[in-house]
């Protein structure tokens, strides 16, 4: 067993090291400049209109953002909460962690340009799942990176083939990552720190070697998802937009205070941070280019670990929403980003940093120090076990909304490659899987997840580069209606039925508009 396991871990890390430092961190990187540069720099150049359409269009009763036209659909709001659920996870917390212990302070830095070029990376996908998505045998919405890849890339001379195997690629790599990132390395950490803050003085002893606890947590959990997930994208949808604001403005709140009490740190945590973006000598005894690939490596990764910003992932949540415009849904995605990095990660990052945990002179943890549980950690020694079981508590729900966004995307990926039989048998077997992630290893589980992470991103960003040109147009037909106040036919969909469709939607909205 130890040998095949050692054999994986090998074979994993080859795997690894070729997909993220060969290839990978240039392909997001590089896709984000491209991206951000045919648009004019959309994220900063209509940072107003952006903001004001997402999240600051929940507070309007008039906005369209929390309505929904029918029990098929979900609302936009409800999207971005499932979206969301699925993307602020663990990596928020155990991720940021991994980044600034394996990576230094400068990690954080990386992590915020990957989340810059990340927002416009995630509104190009989440624009273009927008414009190809269909309706289902259900009548529901379907769309995804599979489908700009079979009807986008695939609608080039000669890309047919190329387009459909990218398709099938990009969906099987989406079922595998569910049952890892989604699933057994989520419910790994929520067993791993509920057994530290609540359940450390609790032992019920072991059967067939497996500890009877953590069965337990698994199986209540596997329980508690069943139930949300056999009420379908609906359910998911109405139980994320409950849990997910409650759960990020709780952990705000809770860092904030912890902010508060250790501002007198905040210029020390932010100089490190810059101090150490381009070099760490502390991990190499000097400067040398491995050093700074290390650093940009970690907080590239683990920002896409935790935005998923370049995954194309979320596409298959949003592409549900009852929107008529792909670009005002592809708006949501850059809020996604901002809140789940420059946010949530942000404020993890200076819990981490202000902890006393990390030098902050030498850019490295303490001895003895891990990041599996540095921020539970720092909570505890200004909170004691108030802050431990908080952080628990906070893992719990981050990482359980994650599993029930990500059994979503999987779902979407075995109907496109099987159709509604695949999806119950999937669903059966990944709430099974709930159950192992309790009792596993869990290096082996998360070194697994970024691999497939890294996997995902190389045909979703083939299919998103290849249709630049299409983006370009979304976009400027979208601005020249919206602010220069073109008369110009809108851009919807690909399908002839659904843009005719959209255009009445429009049409009937904007009559409205008048009449009102």
């Amino acid at each position: 067993m130890e040998k095949a396991i050692s054999i994986i871990e090998s074979v994993n890390s080859t795997i690894n090291e070729f997909v993220w430092v060969k290839i990978g961190i240039v392909l997001l990187i590089g896709a984000g400049i491209l991206l951000t540069s045919v648009t004019g720099f959309f994220q900063l150049r209509y940072i107003g209109h952006w903001f004001k359409s997402t999240i600051g269009s929940v507070f309007k009763k008039s906005s369209d953002s929390t309505k929904k036209s029918n029990k098929k659909t979900v609302s936009q709001f409800q999207a971005l909460c499932t979206a969301l659920g699925a993307t602020i996870g663990t990596g928020n917390i155990a991720g940021v962690s991994a980044a600034i212990v394996f990576g230094g302070p400068g990690a954080v830095f990386w992590m915020w340009v990957a989340a810059f070029f990340g927002m416009i990376t995630k509104f190009c996908e989440i624009t273009l799942g927008i414009y190809f998505r269909k309706k289902n045998e259900k009548g529901e919405w379907s769309g995804g990176a599979m489908y700009y890849l079979k009807d986008g890339l695939g609608s080039y001379k000669g890309c047919k083939a190329l387009g459909s195997i990218l398709a099938a690629v990009f969906a099987i790599l989406t079922v595998v990552a569910s049952f890892g990132i989604g699933n057994m390395g989520q419910i790994n950490k929520i067993t791993l720190n509920l057994n530290e803050a609540v359940f450390s003085d609790v032992d019920l002893g072991s059967i067939f070697g497996l500890p009877v606890l953590n069965l337990i947590i698994g199986a209540v959990l596997a329980a508690i998802s069943a139930v949300i997930l056999l009420g379908g994208i609906q359910r998911i949808a109405s139980f994320a937009e409950k849990v997910v604001p409650f759960m990020a403005i709780t952990y705000i709140v809770g860092v904030v205070a912890l902010l508060i009490i250790n501002f007198d740190k905040a210029g020390a945590v932010f100089a490190s941070i810059f101090r150490f973006a381009f070099n760490n000598e502390a991990l190499a005894g000097g400067i040398s280019g491995a050093v700074i690939a290390q650093i940009i490596t970690q907080g590239c990764k683990r920002g896409m670990f935790s935005n998923e910003a370049g995954l194309g992932s979320s596409v298959m949540v949003h592409s549900s929403a009852d929107v008529t415009e792909p670009v005002k849904q592809g708006m949501w995605g850059i809020f996604e980003v901002f809140a789940d990095t420059f946010v949530v990660c942000t404020m993890t990052a200076f819990v981490v940093l202000s902890s006393g945990f990390i030098d902050l002179e030498r850019g490295v943890p303490l001895e003895g120090v891990s990041d599996a549980t540095l921020v539970s950690q720092a909570f505890g020694t200004v909170f004691g076990d108030f802050g431990r079981i908080f952080v628990a508590i906070a893992i719990l729900l981050f990482a359980f909304t994650t599993v029930i966004g990500w059994a979503q995307y999987g779902s979407k990926a075995i109907e496109y490659l099987s159709g509604a039989l695949g999806v119950k048998i999937y669903l059966i077997a990944f709430v099974a899987v709930i159950i192992v992630g309790s009792v596993m290893e869990s290096t082996l589980a998360w070194d697994i997840s970024d691999t497939f992470n890294g996997l995902m991103m190389i045909p979703n960003l083939i299919g998103v580069i290849s249709l630049t040109p299409l983006v370009i147009k979304l976009v400027k037909n979208y601005t020249d209606r919206t602010f220069k106040k073109k008369p110009v036919a809108p851009l919807l969909s690909f399908n002839r039925e659904i843009q005719a469709e959209g255009e009445r939607a429009l049409s009937e909205n904007a009559g409205n508009d008048r009449h009102s």
